[in-house]
């Protein structure tokens, strides 16, 4: 009997260890720690949680609020990262400035999930540096109780009946200044210096007339979904999620046109680890996990198998799908930089 159970102890161990490789084989990053920096409410928290719990990896994830604000502190070195997720304009500058690590798409078969229109763009040919996270567009939300409507063009931001509504413009120079430019016929990434004095003078004389109220970001969403004010520039998702909760709202692409963005996930050259950032963005374009993102934060998301899922009201809404003639009245932002300080000089003088 004795040798019965001993025979059987060590089957039970052989299959324990057995198991236990097996365990390991599939989890090959367990024991890393990968640093995510993302934007704020950028993504559904318990994402985090699934991924940790099937790779073993742990995400230490903090957040920027801007693109310039992540560009100084990877730029600086002031912190290491593993995965980012900036702007195309400013995945292009970080390309050209050796600062982004190239991909082994091997590592990320999920980029098949991807939709064509968003694949092999003209800021990161081959998406040799970058994956689609998210995409959308910027635009106007008014409350059409305290606002009349319907908005249609980027000038009711200057007009003064609108005044004692309460309208909010964006802390963001390439939003602010790029849709003053797009107000006067030019494009959003001019580098013709009349033409940025014009968007100047366009934004100083609004915020001479006291329509504006303040110039914020985040707190816009609540604000609106609160009847405390009466219009709003706004990111597309934002836009969404605050006419979730509140059916006063709507949003609007102004018909002189806008900006239609994408951000994407990118690996800093400086990363230590590589493979288990590249996991993790992989992990990221998964049907179900993509899903589970668009559901918590309602930006339009790049993965096939989520747009095909949308909703009747989802694929009707302007904020989450965007006809073919709005999205032709947009551009993308490209990369400014060595005009950047005549942009910045704008927005320093609006801001004083």
């Amino acid at each position: 009997m004795k040798k019965i159970a001993i025979v059987l102890l060590v089957a039970l161990l052989a299959g324990a260890l057995s198991a236990f490789a097996f365990a390991e084989a599939d989890k090959p990053f367990a024991g890393t720690e990968i640093k995510v920096y993302n934007w704020y409410d950028y993504i559904d928290p318990e994402v985090l949680d699934i991924f940790e719990a099937e790779t073993g990896i742990h995400v230490n994830y903090v957040n920027f609020s801007q693109n310039e604000d992540m560009y100084t502190r990877l730029s600086t070195g002031a912190e290491i990262y593993d995965v980012v997720i900036p702007s195309e304009y400013m995945i292009e500058r970080l390309i050209k400035e050796g600062l982004l690590a190239e991909l082994n798409l091997d590592n990320i078969p999920n980029l098949a999930n991807v939709i064509d229109n968003l694949l092999d763009p003209i800021y990161d040919p081959g998406n040799a540096h970058s994956i689609p996270y998210m995409w959308g567009t910027l635009g106007i939300v008014y409350n059409t109780d305290l606002v009349e409507g319907p908005i249609t063009s980027w000038t009711a931001l200057l007009d003064q009946k609108y005044a004692d509504a309460k309208i909010f413009m964006m802390d963001s120079v390439r939003d602010t200044v790029g849709l003053a430019l797009k107000t006067l016929g030019y494009s959003m990434n001019t580098h013709d210096e009349a033409e940025l004095e014009a968007a100047r003078e366009w934004l100083l004389a609004q915020k001479d007339s006291g329509v504006v109220a303040g110039y914020i970001l985040d707190q816009a969403r609540e604000m609106m979904v609160g009847n405390e004010a009466g219009m709003a520039v706004m990111y597309s998702g934002d836009a969404l999620y605050a006419m979730d909760k509140n059916d006063k709202l709507a949003y609007v692409i102004p018909d002189e046109g806008s900006n239609i963005w994408v951000d994407g996930m990118c690996v800093p050259a400086a990363s230590q680890n590589k493979e288990a950032a590249e996991c993790f963005i992989n992990f990221m374009c998964r049907p179900d996990i993509a899903q589970k993102n668009l559901d918590e934060i309602r930006y339009s998301s790049p993965i096939k198998q989520v747009v095909e899922g949308l909703s009747e009201e989802e694929l009707a809404s302007t904020a989450m799908n965007p006809t073919d003639e709005m999205v032709k009245r947009c551009e993308y932002y490209v990369d400014i930089s060595d005009v950047a300080y005549m942009y910045d000089d704008i927005w320093m003088d609006v801001l004083m």
